[in-house]
């Protein structure tokens, strides 16, 4: 299953075309994909117009649902910052780690345009659509 990131959702909301943004159109119906409780609030909290946001909401609360925190994964993604901290790497975004770790623990592939997750790829294992 795909966990499309935020980064992806706003480009493709917001009609900026790019690879990312044509997977994911050709994959939506086509392909299981996910969406994750950090990532719908990323979304949505974006939207000024009330049609707009009812728009992707609808749209999003149509794609199966993954939960995101809680215990486990609080302590996986503070253990996954660590490690990439003493590698050198500074994730800038809290919110990243937290998103690459769900990944790698619920087995998930990410779609994503957002460097952060580079290091994670690399060091971590995080698997990825790579376009």
């Amino acid at each position: 299953m795909i966990l499309v990131d935020s980064s992806v959702w706003i480009d493709y909301f917001n009609g900026n075309q790019t690879s990312q943004t044509d997977w994911l159109d050709s994959a939506l119906g086509n392909t299981p994909i996910v969406i994750g409780d950090l990532i719908l609030t990323e979304v949505l909290q974006g939207f000024q117009s009330g049609k707009d946001f009812k728009t992707a909401k609808d749209i999003l609360l149509g794609i199966p649902f993954v939960p995101m925190e809680g215990q486990i994964l609080a302590l996986a993604s503070a253990i996954n910052y660590r490690f990439l901290r003493r590698k050198g790497v500074t994730v800038r975004k809290t919110i990243d780690i937290i998103i690459g770790t769900c990944c790698i623990h619920n087995k998930l592939t990410l779609l994503h345009c957002d460097r952060d997750f580079d290091s994670m790829v690399k060091l971590l294992g995080l698997e990825i659509i790579d376009i």
